[in-house]
């Protein structure tokens, strides 16, 4: 069995970014600008979106953050975690 000790802070990072490319490359595919899915989120900016997306400042998505996208971009919610 693997333990916390296990998994490095730099592997979590890595999971985050590797959520915020996914949601980037699905949101593109499907048209949207950072701004159409912020407002189909009821944000008042992208800026949620743009951080998450670039991870920058450590800011992320969260589950509900996850679900949401998922439904708006008509995906699995899994297909946010394939590696690239």
């Amino acid at each position: 069995m693997r333990t916390l000790e296990d998994l490095s802070q730099e592997d979590v990072d890595e999971l985050y970014r590797r959520i915020g490319r996914n949601v980037k490359a699905l949101r593109e595919l499907n048209g949207l600008t950072q701004l159409d899915l912020s407002y189909a989120m009821n944000l008042k900016s992208p800026g949620l979106i743009s951080q998450s997306e670039l991870y920058l400042d450590k800011q992320h998505f969260n589950i509900k953050h996850l679900y949401q996208i998922a439904h708006i971009l008509e995906c699995d919610i899994t297909d946010f975690f394939k590696v690239d």
